[in-house]
């Protein structure tokens, strides 16, 4: 009954009383991004949803607009030079994934779930294949997220993602989402690239 329905009515529900609340905090940020470099306030990547449906997952943009833009952040060497000054507070808060509520609004994610992949993270999407992981909508945080996050090889991110199939209930989202708040607030988990040598 939760898998299939109430979950996806609670995600909705939510995301909508989320946005209006924080509607003013939302509104500044975008004026903020804005001031603070030239390009879009809004960043959109091809990510990979329920069932492998590609999907326009959106972040506030937290780098410059010549920085590469299918490669997961932690892969990239000296990433400090293509993140704006306001990107690191963003990125250490986790304050560029609140577009992503529109994406949960619209239906394209979940609260919890697995992250998701980029269209071109292929072991990963044939990794979470084994474990039924795309049989589920992504989550704005995920089982694999508070259990350590970039830090975490691809094969260990998705037998993560396959636990959290298995054990799906309106118990372990909550518990999913109560380890976020500890793992935000620390930056757990949390890798910004690959420094030059």
């Amino acid at each position: 009954m939760y898998k299939k329905y109430l979950k996806s009515f609670l995600d909705t529900f939510f995301a909508l009383i989320v946005l209006i609340l924080i509607s003013p905090l939302f509104l500044a940020l975008c004026f903020a991004i804005k001031i603070d470099s030239k390009g879009p306030i809004f960043f959109k990547q091809c990510r990979i949803g329920k069932y492998k449906k590609e999907f326009y997952i959106y972040k506030f943009r937290s780098m410059r607009i010549d920085a590469p833009k299918n490669q997961p952040t932690h892969l990239l060497k000296n990433p400090d030079t293509y993140i704006t000054k306001l990107g690191k507070f963003l990125r250490k808060s986790s304050l560029d994934e609140l577009p992503q509520l529109i994406n949960i609004l619209i239906g394209q994610m979940s609260f919890v779930g697995p992250r998701p992949a980029l269209y071109n993270q292929y072991d990963l999407i044939a990794l979470r294949d084994k474990f039924k992981a795309n049989d589920v909508r992504p989550g704005l945080t995920g089982w694999a997220q508070v259990n350590g996050r970039d830090e975490l090889p691809i094969e260990v991110k998705a037998e993560y993602d396959g636990e959290y199939v298995l054990k799906l209930s309106f118990a372990f989202d909550c518990l999913c989402f109560l380890r976020t708040f500890k793992s935000v607030t620390t930056a757990e988990g949390v890798k910004e690239g690959r420094k030059e040598e």
